[in-house]
């Protein structure tokens, strides 16, 4: 059984303010591209049976840097849609619901085509994600790169834990997280590392 590596792109202005982002398609800061360069030694020399990315420019633009070859696009990896407040900070929604947390109080519907995701939608993307991953993690290593919240909510799923419990696992920008087995088990190997 192979391992599944999972990367965070690098950092936008907007991951930088905190503010909520998942259609908005913002490019790396400067910043963001050298933390995308900086993976290649962790992630170049390795041999994937699968490597997939986020169509977002931030997600392939990370892979492109850190010098994956072979991604491929995946829809399922888009981050969580968070409606109503794309583009918002955790401080500004507190100031009209204070003690707002996303994984259990969700999103309001945001503009057409935007109308926010429950944990449990998120966990049926990540289920799927790893339905279709499954051939290829017999075969050897599989690479994602893609965005927080989506790739916290897939490693619950990996472990067995419900959706919600992607809360548990806080994902820096640009950095790769390995999730291996251990006796047949699926557990964390390495988180947030960077080189």
């Amino acid at each position: 059984m192979g391992d599944l590596l999972l990367v965070r792109h690098g950092e936008t202005e907007w991951s930088r303010s905190g503010q909520h982002t998942s259609w908005t398609d913002l490019p790396l800061t400067r910043h963001g591209e050298e933390q995308a360069k900086s993976l290649a030694p962790l992630l170049t020399g390795r041999t994937y049976a699968r490597a997939l990315a986020s169509p977002l420019d931030r997600a392939r633009r990370t892979a492109e840097l850190a010098g994956i070859a072979g991604v491929e696009p995946e829809p399922d990896l888009h981050e969580w849609d968070y409606g109503g407040y794309e583009g918002v900070t955790t401080a500004e929604i507190h100031r009209s619901r204070p003690g707002w947390d996303l994984w259990t109080d969700g999103v309001p519907p945001g503009p057409e085509g935007h109308p926010g995701e429950s944990p449990a939608q998120i966990g049926a993307r990540a289920d799927r994600v790893l339905a279709r991953l499954s051939p290829a993690l017999a075969e050897g290593d599989v690479v994602l790169v893609a965005h927080a919240h989506f790739l916290r909510v897939l490693t619950a799923r990996r472990l067995g834990l419900p959706p919600v419990e992607g809360r548990l696992f806080q994902l820096a920008t640009g950095t790769v997280s390995r999730l291996s087995t251990e006796h047949d088990r699926p557990v964390i190997a390495e988180w947030n590392v960077r080189p």
